[in-house]
């Protein structure tokens, strides 16, 4: 059985509150604090799948709003903004957690600033990051500048793609994991960005969540041991 919190946090006297929801299965231990992608919020289809097939593997959830979404305008919050928003997230994430371990990450955008937050040493508490999509660049214009800051994150890292994602050239990307030392790359065959994979493979996007999770299971369980 899973329980579901819906929560409310301040970003910042300017920013304001967002809100927040906590799916925490009655098995879990690990607490995933979950940023959502550019052109999406915390209740979208592919977080609410993402959520259920982690809770499954024992993987609890706290996934958020950034304050552009709280307010429902398109128009993205400035960077600063966003890394406000990743560090009050993982603050009320390690209140709630007790005694699971904490995990940071998103979807895009959602892993990306958090990686960028994690970068400045700003995450108390979390054990390693995963990526669910890693922005690497805009589509239609490869390159690997927004992979610069990856080597100023302390914990171990977790990227999952796909082998159609128009945002992160393999050719590029995996020379950028090979280089961070405590990285780890999973690639999903025929995923786009969203991780759908053809109609022909015969698989749906909750068939292949669940295998992330049950990766993500894995991949944390590791870092109980590792020192």
């Amino acid at each position: 059985m899973t329980t579901r919190t819906e929560l409310r946090f301040d970003v910042s006297p300017a920013a304001g509150e967002v809100s927040a929801i906590l799916d925490r299965p009655d098995d879990a231990r690990y607490l995933y604090v979950f940023a959502h992608g550019a052109g999406s919020d915390m209740r979208h289809h592919f977080m609410e799948a993402a959520v259920a097939a982690l809770a499954h593997q024992g993987i609890a959830t706290f996934r958020y709003q950034f304050p552009y979404t709280e307010r429902r305008v398109r128009r993205i919050d400035p960077q600063p903004v966003l890394l406000a928003t990743v560090r009050a997230a993982a603050a009320m994430a390690r209140k709630a957690a007790g005694d699971l371990t904490l995990l940071a990450g998103g979807k895009s955008m959602g892993g990306r600033m958090t990686s960028l937050a994690s970068s400045e040493g700003s995450l108390e508490g979390v054990r390693g990051l995963v990526f669910f999509g890693f922005p690497l660049h805009p589509a239609g214009q490869p390159g690997t500048v927004r992979a610069d800051h990856l080597e100023r994150v302390a914990v171990p890292t977790l990227f999952l793609q796909g082998t159609r994602d128009a945002l992160a050239n393999l050719e590029l990307l995996e020379p950028v994991v090979a280089r961070l030392p405590r990285a780890t790359l999973h690639i999903v065959d025929g995923a786009d960005h969203s991780f759908a994979v053809p109609k022909r493979s015969g698989h749906t996007l909750d068939d292949t969540l669940r295998g992330l999770a049950t990766f993500v299971a894995q991949w944390a369980s590791g870092l109980e041991h590792a020192t």
